[in-house]
């Protein structure tokens, strides 16, 4: 089916407490183990381009990719950018035909992101496509920061309903305890700080980020506090990698990459999988490509589908 926009997709998980996965692919096997395991286990899925990802594979070259893979699938297939830098980037992203956009102002002063927002919100939404936004900041594990220094960087809930209104953004990504680029699932979510925010703006769906680094419990807590999109590349990449390894070892004169490639496909696959079943989106989405019921029915057309 052709790509569809987040909004009706986050708003339904709003209402149905799961989260949507968001994978974020870096080559053409991981976004096809991403689809592919969305699609068996019947569940809506967001693609995501990081800024990394379009500096390797090029802007055009990463649309054209997920756009034929979810013309293939049939399950709802989103791309999206992710952590997007400045106005242009969004710009560049709504042209080549991304479905849901993301300006990441966290590291500015607060009337400077909210400024930003608002354009990127104003040319989106002219044509129908959401826009993510984000307030606090979830730092780098490179950072090395303190838990104090973490929690020092966290989203405020009555700033939170302030920026939403400002903004008419459609998702809000929080900082609420996970920190980027995590290799073990060891941090905490501060619970109370989500559902505080939740309250403060309860149609506006939450997204986390650095969910790689955030142990499984904690998650589950937070998708009941109010988390309806759950971002996920570490995870992603570290499966990859040791799939790749694996082959390696096990092929050690094969010349053919794709040997070796395969394999890392097959574990990205399992880990999206995994990611699915703990956000308790599997299952979500009926033959016909629409969410079952008790969720709120929706097509394609209802998602803003584009070609």
């Amino acid at each position: 089916m052709p790509l569809v926009t987040s909004k009706e997709m986050l708003l339904t998980a709003l209402e149905n407490h799961f989260a949507v996965g968001a994978f974020n692919a870096n080559n053409m096997e991981q976004v096809q183990a991403i689809v592919e395991a969305a699609e068996e286990e019947r569940a809506p899925v967001i693609l995501q381009a990081s800024q990394g990802a379009i500096r390797y594979g090029g802007l055009e070259l990463v649309a054209a990719m997920v756009k034929t893979v979810a013309n293939l699938a049939t399950v709802p297939v989103v791309l999206h950018l992710d952590h997007g830098p400045d106005f242009e980037q969004n710009v560049k992203c709504l042209r080549v035909g991304f479905t849901s956009l993301m300006f990441d102002g966290s590291k500015l002063p607060y009337e400077q992101n909210v400024a930003i927002t608002k354009k990127v919100v104003e040319i989106a939404h002219m044509v129908g496509i959401p826009v993510e936004a984000e307030l606090g900041r979830v730092a780098q594990s490179s950072e090395k920061l303190t838990e104090e220094q973490v929690r020092a960087l966290m989203t405020d809930p009555k700033q939170a309903r302030q920026f939403v209104e400002e903004t008419g953004i459609d998702s809000l990504a929080i900082a609420c305890g996970s920190v980027h680029a995590m290799r073990v699932a060891e941090a905490e979510l501060d619970i109370p700080r989500i559902k505080a925010i939740h309250e403060q703006v309860p149609h506006i769906p939450l997204v986390l980020h650095g969910s790689s680094g955030v142990l499984a419990d904690s998650m589950i807590a937070g998708i009941e506090a109010g988390l309806c999109k759950i971002n996920v590349a570490t995870y992603l990449n570290q499966a990859f990698v040791r799939g790749i390894k694996e082959g390696l070892a096990k092929y050690p004169d094969e010349v053919d990459p794709r040997k070796s490639l395969s394999i890392g496909r097959e574990y990205v696959k399992e880990a999206v999988r995994e990611k699915i079943r703990l956000f308790r989106s599997a299952g979500t989405i009926d033959s016909s490509g629409g969410f079952r019921s008790p969720a709120r029915q929706f097509r394609s057309t209802e998602l803003g589908a584009v070609e």
